[in-house]
């Protein structure tokens, strides 16, 4: 057995293996830009998404939250949000917050600007038309 498995042999198989794992990664990448474009959402990408996007980041909404599987869980699913609530829902549960209810988790009063509601409000919205594959699972997130 020993003598059949020679260093040329496996020298070949690493080479040839080697090859065949690179040629996958290039057509794996060439296949994931070829079909990315028509999963993302950067058409309807606007000043409100990206200011929304800006009180999303300052106010490390993610550090509760997840959006679009990405974050922390301690707080709901966001991607999904603008479908499930609407933004008139959204924006009066952002101002009410904290509510007070003992035993529940809460969320800060960030004490935002009807046009940073708005913003932010516009970026969930964008958040929700990407198309994620039916991610989330469920509508509840």
């Amino acid at each position: 057995m020993s003598s059949a498995f020679t260093k040329s042999a496996a020298r070949n198989i690493f080479y040839g293996g080697s090859v065949f794992f690179f040629l996958l990664l290039v057509g794996l990448t060439y296949d994931t830009m070829r079909t990315l474009p028509k999963h993302d959402n950067s058409a309807n990408l606007t000043e409100s998404v990206k200011r929304g996007k800006h009180i999303w980041e300052t106010r490390n909404c993610i550090g509760c939250h997840t959006l679009l599987g990405e974050g922390a869980y301690f707080a709901p699913e966001l991607g999904n949000v603008y479908v499930r609530r609407g933004p008139d829902f959204i924006k009066a549960w952002i101002k009410a917050q904290p509510t007070g209810a003992p035993g529940r988790r809460q969320m800060p009063n960030f004490n935002l600007s009807e046009e940073q509601l708005d913003d932010l409000v516009s970026f969930l919205k964008y958040a929700s038309e990407i198309n994620t594959s039916k991610w989330p699972p469920n509508i509840e997130g």
